[in-house]
């Protein structure tokens, strides 16, 4: 399988290469905000909207899931928050008269960059069955298709309802509630694809499937370990809770395949030392390890505890702890001390000597906080990975106590809120038991496709009918052509968007856009403006409010979308359920997530409090662990080595500093000197030493998996770059094609992005 690059993507004349920065933000980082703000919405509109980011009176940001703290700036914002918002609330519009001069073949054809720099949709469009354009169609056309389609289904279960992190907590509950009023738990959603290995991993372990921190808990950590994560590009706003963290006297560990220059340095522009003076130095310690060996550096982190409990009794581990709340401690023990250092050292990469220099770190902090994101999450092992982690927090009672706990940083701005409202293909008992109660039905009970298994579905014909609420589906799933041919594949696909993204030009045999509105847009209802609500990473709801006139006259929100898809889907002997009501007062939506979701008690009112409320986690609030045990668990855990076959490397998939997920701001990466361009490959010197090659020399990068298929992604151009040896990065999605359908974690069946065996080759 091969996938040829988009016409329009800068060829070598045009990719400059320079070295790599060794700090983040400062002055470029607000040149660079309002330039993107700038050219997207203009000086006005700029500066009204970026003041209203993550204000209390204001919308939450598109972008990332940070969570807001409790004094905010005036410009609470990073410069990829400007950019989401510049991208939303952009002058650009893509109308009928756009796709009557695109065919679906030219759009196909070109790159997500450019897809992306379109603009707004605008209009509702149609793409009938044997048609290469898109027309546009009347909003009760549109859903008198999507009900026709649905009815004309063998089961229920032959249609998929996708999920991006972005929609809001009112959207998605109507979203699910529709969903299972029809029949199905086929409810994949973008977790699926980056944290639903935390997510299983912490269900098993604490009970939750929710990092156990607050924001006021790094402030108070003695050690933090920022590991498998890249926040100054990914999560640039917690590059200030760190520095805050280390003005009251943190230690940081970084542990990253990659050096990232938002953890070497920030320079903080609201700080004078930011602007004129160095910035604030945040890794103490930075551990170059191997792709996939965090698991062998905790489990190496577990047994030296054991060993200093042992020379010093009563003094490293907290046995009151392990004793009053905890399950399987021998058997983890005993696993623990029988942990091989030759294993350690080769699947790390690291010496004894930066091992023990970090452990020493450990043993001298009492409370340690560790934050992951996907570069624990995507690997064949990740899941055990995870768990080796809280076996290292519950070592020493790191865990439901001020300072110290687990966190996972997740990315899309409510995607943890989504879950929460029960966007899940394997929902628990007690939440559909309490949903069928509120609305008078029986939901489903068999669990759903996740992502990985709704792309074989639709491959194989088992599902005809696919909808999407945000996200870019296609450029966001792993196996790029075969995930393309599954969409294909489907009688009717549908996308409710924002903005053009590459899923709108995979279609399937008949296709829908259905535009909404975005974060940064008023949303006017007959009963007045409606407000919307999200969840931080850290279990935080509050209320987001746009201020801007809709980009268009005929767009809907979210929630009026799919209120108005169920009242004309679903067949009128089924329980009366309000859809007009809840789209004209989205409060009568919280009225019923409040007696349906605990935690939600008085919702409406508590929500409203400045700064909204925390939802409850019991093993941070009150050290109770509802597991199947009644304790949090600790677990044995095989260690997982990757080798990789001579003359082979290990590829990651990365971000640029000039995209957030699938959607791709601009073609520079400046924090690692890339500019204009987006296919290349980072390799250490020594790598390409070895395979004969010259820096800058144009290589195909092909993937070898146990399938037999060969997946190519050709004319990528190599970069020197101190990668770990035998490692190397390249961008997402230009690089999902060499990403198996069928390589997943463990238990999560997230695909295994970050670990990924190739081989180089002269370009073709």
């Amino acid at each position: 399988m091969a996938r040829k690059a988009p016409a329009e993507d800068p060829g070598d004349s045009r990719l400059r290469v320079g070295p790599p920065k060794d700090h983040a933000a400062g002055v470029p980082a607000v040149t660079s905000s309002l330039r993107h703000a700038h050219a997207q919405m203009g000086v006005r509109r700029s500066l009204l909207t970026l003041l209203s980011v993550n204000q209390k009176s204001g919308f939450d940001c598109p972008g990332c899931a940070w969570p807001e703290p409790g004094h905010r700036h005036r410009a609470e914002f990073c410069e990829n928050g400007a950019k989401a918002v510049a991208e939303e609330a952009t002058l650009r519009r893509v109308g009928p008269s756009f796709f009557a001069e695109h065919p679906l073949a030219d759009l196909a054809a070109r790159s997500d960059y450019w897809l992306g720099r379109q603009g707004r949709l605008t209009h509702p469009m149609y793409r009938p069955a044997g048609s290469d354009h898109y027309r546009p169609v009347s909003w009760d056309e549109a859903f008198a298709v999507v009900a026709r389609e649905l009815r004309t289904l063998d089961s229920p279960d032959e249609a998929a309802f996708y999920t991006s992190g972005r929609a809001s907590n009112e959207a998605a509950f109507v979203y699910q509630l529709f969903v299972r009023l029809l029949g199905t738990n086929n409810l994949p959603d973008c977790s699926n694809m980056c944290h639903e290995s935390s997510g299983s991993a912490l269900t098993e372990t604490i009970g939750i499937g929710k990092g156990s921190v607050r924001l006021e808990d790094l402030y108070e950590a003695d050690l933090i370990l920022v590991v498998g994560q890249n926040p100054g590009t990914n999560h640039p706003r917690m590059l200030s809770a760190l520095e805050t963290a280390k003005d009251r006297g943190a230690r940081i560990i970084s542990v990253n395949p990659l050096p990232e220059a938002g953890l070497l340095r920030f320079k903080n522009p609201q700080r004078p030392s930011g602007v004129l003076g160095g910035g604030t130095r945040l890794t103490d310690l930075f551990l170059q390890i191997r792709l996939g060996g965090d698991q062998a550096l905790f489990q190496a982190f577990n047994r030296m505890l054991l060993e200093a409990e042992d020379d010093a009794p009563g003094t490293v581990v907290d046995h009151d702890f392990i004793t009053a709340h905890t399950h399987g401690f021998e058997d983890f023990a005993d696993w623990a001390r029988k942990t091989s250092w030759d294993d350690v050292l080769e699947a790390t990469g690291l010496s004894a000597r930066e091992i023990r220099e970090a452990f020493q770190e450990v043993l001298a902090a009492e409370k340690i906080v560790v934050c992951w994101a996907m570069g624990l999450t995507q690997h064949r092992h990740s899941v055990p990975t995870i768990r080796e982690v809280v076996n290292f927090l519950l070592l020493r009672g790191n865990i439901g106590r001020p300072g110290a706990g687990l966190c996972p940083v997740r990315g899309h701005s409510n995607v943890q809120g989504d879950r929460t409202m029960g966007i899940y293909e394997k929902p628990d008992a007690a939440f559909l038991d309490a949903l069928g109660a509120e609305f008078g039905f029986e939901p489903p009970r068999p669990h759903g496709h996740d992502a990985v298994d709704t792309i074989r579905a639709m491959r194989d014909g088992r599902v005809r009918v696919f909808v999407a609420l945000g996200g870019n589906f296609v450029s966001a799933a792993p196996d790029t052509d075969l995930t393309e041919r599954a969409l294909r594949n489907c009688e009717l696909t549908v996308q409710i968007s924002t903005k053009l993204n590459r899923s709108h030009a995979v279609a399937g045999r008949q296709a829908l856009i259905l535009p909404c509105l975005g974060r940064t847009e008023a949303d006017l209802r007959s009963a007045g403006e409606q407000q919307v609500t999200v969840e931080d990473s850290m279990g935080m709801v509050h209320l987001s409010r746009g201020r801007l006139a809709p980009a268009s006259d005929s767009l809907l929100s979210e929630v009026a979308i799919i209120c108005r898809m169920a009242d004309a889907a679903l067949v009128s002997d089924g329980p009366p359920v309000p859809w007009a009501d809840f789209e004209a007062d989205y409060d009568r939506i919280r009225d019923r997530i409040a007696r349906v979701i605990p935690g939600f008690e008085d919702f409406n009112a508590r929500v409203r409090a400045p700064g909204g409320f925390a939802l409850p986690h019991p093993p941070r609030d009150e050290r109770r662990f509802p597991t199947r045990t009644g304790r949090a668990n600790f677990s044995v855990n095989q260690l997982d080595v990757l080798r990789v076959p001579a003359g082979r490397l290990l590829l990651q998939t990365i971000r640029s500093h000039d995209q957030y997920n699938t959607t791709i701001y601009g073609l520079d990466d400046r924090y690692r000197g890339i500019h204009q361009g987006r296919r290349v490959l980072f390799v250490h010197p020594d790598d390409l030493a070895a395979q004969g090659l010259a820096e800058g020399e144009p290589v195909d990068i092909v993937s070898e998996f146990s399938d037999g298929v060969e997946r190519r992604a050709p004319a990528f151009r190599t970069v020197a770059y101190p990668t770990p040896r035998g490692c190397c990065a390249a961008y997402f999605p230009e690089t999902n094609v060499l990403v198996p359908l069928d390589s997943t974690a463990d238990i999560s069946n997230t695909p295994t992005s970050k670990s990924i065996v190739v081989r180089l080759e002269a370009a073709r």
